[in-house]
């Protein structure tokens, strides 16, 4: 550990750990690394670098172009078939691995329990397996009778060239549903962030916009960038049930193809992951006058500065004494739990590198029982996400980005709402923010490290250095981090535990902690190679 003469705010100085990091690599790689580490203040407008390829060689947590389209934004809805082209390994993915849950009524269809595969084999690879997903489009079709049917494209399908968009008309003419591709072969990006943008894209252009159902309630909103994890979206559901708020649709979690058609008839939507849903937020404003407005609803004074901000769009005083009367509540049995368990963990030190917004959001629960966050990185983040939405304009379109299709999106003059961006505004000029996102970095702490696309020789030495009490991030790093005598709590999937999300949530977040963190059992691990002598060396010329 520092000496206390290195410590800055009342965390250690990071500046020596950086530079230790760094010099392993080869300098070329140094030199790209050092952009990805930041020594934050939130006083100064600082730039990172981010949605750039992982350095081959470098063991990083992030996930592929695939799993961001199949497995986070369109894996949590229940009444699309969403059949994975590509051999059998990838879709392991297709089944519930990331614990999203939901709720259909009796006589709903729910496909999230089966995963469906083309199982493409070598004589596919070479000789083309369009032939063989049609065949299976219509056996899932016979056996099923959805209503929809998504296909997914993995690797060795973009290598081929087998046309997915071609087959889904070929098959919808044939069969009278919906059935649409997503070209998100695993590669087509730098991370999973990639598929997000494809699968908003697809969504956008084959789902939105297609029932014009009437009007369901007096405030219509639609929830974006939730994917009940571990049941949060019925944390959430359950409050604005009760305050009177008609939730259309939520994208994706406990979610229904049929819900997101008359998305479209909503009156605002809320932002939670900024990063996976942004751009359909934004392209049903273009196109039908929806307002957006972000949102988080994990830690309870988040979750009731949220419902405080939906009640003032709709400025309605029934609506908005309803909200005050839940959050008091709420606050209250969050308050009594807090009391109890704030003194048992306050004053201990997490880290947390997890993908879209939760390595942001979980900062407000740590903070509301006094565990500080020394070092934050997201998987799969863009610039924005870190440094806030002003930065949009200046970040440079690289390659990669270029991948993925741009949608050319006009004014729906049939469905178009001049009345929503009057409201809008008359509602900013009073200094109502819409749009707005002012990033993780802004609300971390002065001399927290802030670092993009960890990987993991650099979590070993963060480790080292902080001794942090708690580490969260994914599956993939959770028995690393353990061994090294860290508990490791997921906030990909929970890990069994949750939900997590509003003041239910709250509560339960706290008990864990108490639960992982009240106790001295992680300091009795005691790994065999701390005591056998560590061969370790540097690169130092490019290869």
């Amino acid at each position: 550990m520092p000496k206390k003469k290195d410590y800055i705010n009342g965390l250690p100085d990071p500046s020596g750990l950086k530079e230790e990091i760094l010099k392993k690599y080869p300098p070329k790689v140094a030199k790209k690394r050092a952009k990805s580490m930041i020594i934050n203040d939130p006083a100064v407008d600082q730039e990172i670098q981010a949605n750039v390829r992982t350095i081959p060689g470098i063991i990083t947590q992030r996930g592929c172009t695939y799993a961001g389209c199949k497995g986070v934004v369109l894996g949590p809805t229940r009444d699309i078939i969403n059949l994975v082209h590509g051999p059998i390994g990838c879709s392991f993915y297709a089944w519930l691995t990331r614990r999203n849950q939901t709720r259909p009524a009796e006589s709903d269809e729910n496909f999230m329990t089966y995963a469906f595969s083309t199982d493409m084999q070598d004589e596919n690879i070479v000789f083309g397996g369009e032939a063989k997903l049609k065949e299976a489009i219509r056996e899932a079709y016979e056996i099923f009778k959805p209503k929809a049917i998504g296909i997914f494209s993995t690797c060795p399908v973009g290598l081929i060239g087998d046309d997915v968009h071609a087959v889904a008309r070929d098959m919808k003419a044939e069969l009278g549903i919906n059935i649409f591709g997503f070209s998100c072969e695993g590669y087509r990006g730098v991370s999973q962030s990639a598929g997000h943008h494809i699968a908003n894209n697809g969504v956008f252009k084959n789902v939105v916009g297609l029932n014009d159902r009437p009007r369901a309630g007096k405030f219509q909103v639609n929830l974006l960038g939730e994917y009940n994890i571990g049941g949060d979206a019925f944390e959430i559901e359950r409050l604005f049930e009760e305050a009177g708020i008609t939730l259309l649709s939520t994208f994706s979690g406990n979610s229904t193809i049929k819900s997101m058609e008359y998305a479209h008839t909503a009156d605002l939507n809320m932002v939670m992951c900024h990063r996976s849903i942004n751009y359909i937020a934004e392209m049903m404003e273009e196109k039908y006058g929806i307002p957006w407005i972000k949102v988080n609803f994990i830690g309870a004074e988040a979750s009731a500065k949220s419902l405080r901000k939906v009640a003032e769009y709709f400025d309605d005083a029934e609506l908005t004494a309803k909200v005050e009367e839940i959050v008091a509540r709420e606050m209250a049995k969050v308050k009594a739990v807090a009391d109890t368990v704030k003194p048992k963990v306050e004053g201990k030190l997490a880290m947390m590198f997890v993908g879209g917004s939760r390595a942001h959001h979980y900062q407000e629960l740590f903070t509301e029982l006094g565990i500080r966050v020394v070092s934050a990185g997201y998987e799969f983040a863009h610039r924005d996400d870190y440094e806030g939405r002003k930065v949009i304009p200046n970040i440079k379109i690289d390659a990669d980005t270029r991948n993925i299709e741009e949608l050319e999106v006009t004014k729906d003059e049939a469905h178009f709402r001049p009345d929503l961006v009057e409201k809008k505004a008359k509602l900013e000029a009073s200094g109502y923010e819409f749009k707005d996102y002012a990033g993780m970095m802004p609300d971390m702490a002065k001399n927290s490290l802030v670092i993009d696309d960890v990987n993991h020789w650099e979590t070993e030495k963060l480790i080292e250095f902080y001794k942090p009490d708690i580490f969260c991030a994914g599956i993939k790093e959770k028995y690393v981090v353990q061994k090294l005598g860290v508990p490791l709590k997921q906030l990909h999937s929970y890990d069994y535990g949750g939900p997590y999300a509003a003041f239910g949530g709250a509560v339960n977040f706290y008990r864990e902690m108490e639960r992982m963190l009240a106790t001295n059992i992680w300091k009795k691990v005691d790994a065999p190679w701390k005591h056998e002598p560590e061969i370790v060396g540097s690169i130092t010329i490019e290869a």
